[in-house]
């Protein structure tokens, strides 16, 4: 025959205190107060009837916040960096007007909406020295110095490449040159109709324009 067991439990130390009754204002989160005994506030709580959570207070977070959608009345940057977005198809859209200055100084650039002005307190473009024969042009350039001496050819990128809007200036940078500088496209790329462009005379410049397609220039 089996044997039966039995089990005493003696409940009436259970009490305020004890850890047996959860306590604080309804929907408020339970955090430990002492020893065995825990408590809610009001100052955080969840509001079953609209899935929120609310906190009135500072929030530290030693990691990483992933949400949804983030509504910001006030942001401010203390120290760091920050980064928005992780891949070429990410937009930012904002609403209001955008100021960037070193900390306690003038902004160098900003977009005012109240005035509907773009502003730029001083600008430099990407600048690259040519004083070799037979080199591309690059993506990320803007204005090409043609050094070096004798005959200098270069070569545009593809249109494509470059992409529709993009502008090229080309100066001669010798004030007696004694050769020839020729810009040729990337067929089937044509500047102006044609496979390539001599630029002749003292000290010449002409600046370049692409459609995504040909080069132009203006």
């Amino acid at each position: 025959m089996a044997k039966i067991r039995w089990a005493y439990v003696d409940c009436a130390g259970a009490g305020a205190g004890s850890g047996g009754q959860a306590a604080g204002p309804t929907g408020s989160l339970q955090f430990l107060t002492g020893s065995n005994a825990t408590s809610g506030s009001a100052r955080l709580r969840y509001v079953t009837a609209t899935n929120t959570l609310l906190l009135t207070g500072s929030l530290h977070v030693i990691g990483t916040i992933t949400g949804s959608s983030f509504i910001v009345n006030q942001t401010d940057v203390v120290s760091g960096s920050t980064k928005f977005g992780n891949s070429s198809d990410d937009t930012h859209k904002m609403t209001g007007s955008f100021f960037v200055s070193a900390e306690g100084t003038p902004a160098i650039f900003n977009v005012n909406v109240a005035t509907s002005q773009s502003i730029n307190m001083g600008a430099r473009f990407n600048y690259r020295s040519i004083t070799s024969t037979k080199l591309t042009s690059s993506t990320s350039d803007y204005i090409l110095g043609i050094g070096g001496s004798g005959n200098i050819e270069l070569r545009l990128n593809t249109a494509a490449n470059h992409g529709a809007g993009a502008i090229l200036l080309i100066k001669d940078e010798i004030p007696a040159r004694g050769g020839s500088i020729t810009v040729s496209s990337s067929a089937p790329n044509t500047i102006d109709g044609a496979a390539h462009y001599e630029i002749t005379g003292t000290m010449p410049a002409i600046s370049l324009y692409t459609n995504g397609s040909h080069w132009f220039v203006f």
